[in-house]
């Protein structure tokens, strides 16, 4: 497979998870509303679903992409019985536009992509710095292995307390560390403060920080889509409400967890994301659960945008279907060779003196554009097949018919180099 092969698969990857990460998006939605008086649990399943989804299915496309199977022919209905149809839900000119510009696409999102993961190591390392690092409470440290005995947590906990730090925050699977604020430790009654570190303690035990990590990765590959920021700042909602109603248990007094959450309010805080703080999600609304719950009654106002956004999902959806690639048309795509320039030899092929005939197959849009291509059959060196590929991906085709009407479908093209 050729380099341009696939930047192809990725960069189409990318773009038909616009439509798939809204479908989902809203699947996910409906769910969260039908759940809105269950238990954090419940939705906190549904969340986490959704965005596992988001990895998963655009994961396995991109798998089939580049194994060659593009969703055409015969593989067209296992494909669309799987939801993963590879047709697009544009049309054949933003086809077009998206095809022309792919190595843009896939270059800005690998240049985003490394930058936020540099942020994500950037953010381990401080956190394992400030593990190592910072200051040690003997009598904060011995309060902490007490409430592990409550919570039935068998590793080693450690605590640290830092001065740049408004929130505890909780890090690390296998060796967990909490990081206390020095302004709590030296301002907030200590009966509150415990509070907040069962909270934390919680979080320890249901190893929430594995998820996070898993949500990082997550926001790191697909930062481009609305959807699955509003997925995973959900599941951190839901989690903190978890860990709320965990630690309440624990200590027999949502009272006390709740005077800590209201004592942190009114404190200046930050978020780090790549640990859980218990300053997560709402803290009001958390107070006020914690105090007295309520049942949630469904606003129709704030569910406008899910059902328009779930329309525009259904329209796209049901125009993917069938843009897949017919299989028998009754006439093939031509290529018109004046409409683009010859192939070039490259230079190391001439100076090694290597020849071949290359087959290519080119998908071709109802308009005679090219939508996607592939090395069907290699001349046996590479140089010579990018450089066939790279030159006749440019011509435009006289598109295929069925019933006279002009279809968008494959056809193969064969270049033959040679010296002579």
């Amino acid at each position: 497979m050729s380099a341009a092969d696939i930047v192809g698969s990725i960069g189409w990857t990318l773009v038909h998870f616009l439509w798939q990460g809204a479908l989902i998006g809203c699947a996910t939605a409906v769910g969260l509303t039908v759940l809105r008086n269950a238990r954090p649990e419940s939705r906190y399943l549904v969340a986490c679903t959704g965005l596992f989804l988001c990895l998963a299915w655009p994961a396995l496309e991109l798998a089939l992409r580049l194994g060659g199977d593009t969703g055409t022919g015969g593989d067209a209905a296992v494909l669309a019985a799987a939801g993963l149809v590879a047709g697009s839900p544009i049309d054949d000119g933003w086809s077009l536009l998206f095809a022309e510009h792919l190595g843009w696409i896939v270059g800005t999102w690998a240049l985003c992509a490394m930058a936020l993961a540099g942020r994500m190591v950037l953010g381990l390392f401080w956190i394992e710095r400030a593990a190592s690092q910072e200051q040690v409470d003997p009598a904060w440290q011995a309060r902490l292995e007490r409430l592990a005995a409550q919570f039935g947590v068998d590793r080693t906990v450690r605590l640290r307390v830092v001065r740049q730090l408004a929130s505890p925050i909780t890090a690390g699977w296998w060796r967990p560390v909490v990081l206390v604020p020095a302004c709590l430790v030296s301002g907030m009654p200590a009966h509150l403060l415990e509070a907040l570190l069962a909270h934390e303690m919680a979080h320890i035990k249901r190893h929430d920080y594995l998820v996070n990590l898993g949500q990082n990765i997550i926001e790191t590959l697909l930062f481009y889509h609305p959807a699955v920021w509003w997925m995973s700042n959900r599941i951190r909602s839901e989690r903190e409400q978890i860990a709320d109603d965990h630690a309440a248990r624990t200590l027999g007094e949502p009272r006390r967890l709740a005077l800590a959450l209201s004592e942190l309010e009114k404190r200046q805080f930050s978020t780090h994301h790549l640990a859980q703080a218990a300053n997560g999600g709402d803290l009001m609304s958390r107070i006020k659960r914690l105090v007295r719950p309520d049942v949630q009654v469904l606003n129709w106002k704030a569910a406008i945008p899910v059902l328009g956004l779930a329309a525009l999902s259904v329209t796209a959806f049901a125009h993917a279907a069938p843009g897949a690639a017919a299989k028998h048309p009754d006439t093939s795509a031509i290529a018109d060779f004046t409409s683009c320039k010859r192939p070039e030899y490259p230079a190391e092929s001439v100076k090694q003196q290597h020849t071949g005939t290359v087959t290519l197959g080119f998908l071709v849009a109802k308009n005679g554009g090219v939508k996607e291509s592939k090395v069907t059959r290699s001349s046996g060196h590479a140089l010579l097949d990018d450089a066939a590929q790279s030159a006749l991906v440019k011509c435009k085709f006289k598109p295929a018919t069925t019933k006279g009407k002009p279809v968008e479908a494959w056809t193969a093209v064969q270049y033959v180099w040679t010296l002579e």
